[in-house]
């Protein structure tokens, strides 16, 4: 039988999608909203909540594979890359609401714009667009991972299960690909430490 995350660890991970989702829908559009006192208390709730979810989720999360489930042996590389998308996945999610709160906080104290309050928010913009970039990247390698037929798709996903790996002739070639890339990276990185 397959490895599979626990019942907690995928209620954890379907479970914020709505989250982000909604912090992400309900953004303001103009800060001077932030004048409607119960609008900016809203804000500032929020955006304590979310930052405590994403640090309970970060350690509880941590203690699994990033590659739970995979049938098959991952390159070191590609180990790397998977776990700095999922770090900076996290620091994003984690910058998100704490530029929101600094912003939130230099707007009670009169600071509406400025210098401060101009780098709070191309922080708080960077986060935002760059977490839009790397939850893309993260759902197109667990696509990817799932034409593989490589296990990690279904340690996590309840539907389309996968049941070996793929026997694809393309899958298979891009996936050997993969691999001399993942293998020319290393070597690459060896080469410089020595």
């Amino acid at each position: 039988m397959a490895i599979s995350h626990t019942p907690l660890a995928k209620f954890i991970h379907w479970s914020f999608i709505p989250l982000y989702a909604y912090g992400i829908f309900k953004q303001l559009d103009d800060l001077s909203q932030l004048e409607d006192t119960g609008l900016l208390i809203f804000e500032v709730t929020f955006a304590i909540m979310f930052l405590l979810i994403v640090v309970l989720r970060y350690t509880y999360m941590r203690r699994f594979d990033t590659f739970l489930g995979a049938r098959v042996p991952v390159h070191r590389v590609h180990y790397f890359f998977a776990k700095t998308v999922h770090r900076s996945m996290y620091f994003c999610l984690i910058v998100l609401p704490l530029t929101g709160l600094i912003i939130a906080g230099l707007f009670t104290r009169g600071i509406k714009d400025g210098s401060a309050q101009e780098v709070a928010l191309s922080v708080h913009e960077f986060s935002a667009s760059l977490s839009y970039v790397l939850i893309a990247l993260h759902v197109g390698a667990a696509i990817y991972s799932r034409l593989k037929g490589e296990g990690v798709w279904t340690s996590m996903v309840p539907i389309f299960a996968e049941e070996k790996p793929s026997s694809n002739p393309i899958i298979t070639r891009i996936a050997e690909v993969e691999e001399q890339v993942y293998d020319q990276v290393g070597r690459f990185f060896s080469a410089k430490k020595g």
